[in-house]
């Protein structure tokens, strides 16, 4: 949990917060509670599928997205590579959300 906690304040070096935590765990959270989902809604389940696809996903996406914009605050190296990873975070989360 600490962790975590790292991440949102922006506490983490840019690198692992955008490929630890928002690419390969965004991608682990949001493939996994979208297969849940799935499951879910084929076994006439659609209460428990929401709950699955977007109680679970959806604050993990807010916290890497503004853990990743913080954290690229405080990058000191190449500007454009904290503005590539703001915007990258933001798009793809925001669409791995709204999916």
């Amino acid at each position: 949990m600490s962790s975590l906690l790292r991440l949102y304040r922006g506490e983490l070096p840019l690198d692992t917060a955008f490929w630890t935590w928002a690419v390969f765990g965004g991608l682990v959270v949001n493939v996994s509670s979208s297969v849940l989902f799935l499951i879910l809604l084929t076994q006439d389940q659609p209460l428990w599928a929401f709950v699955a696809g977007y109680v679970y996903s959806v604050p993990y996406n807010v916290i890497a997205t503004v853990g990743v914009w913080r954290s690229a605050g405080h990058y000191d190296s190449d500007p454009a590579w904290a503005t590539f990873t703001r915007l990258i975070t933001l798009t793809c989360m925001t669409l791995l959300t709204v999916t």
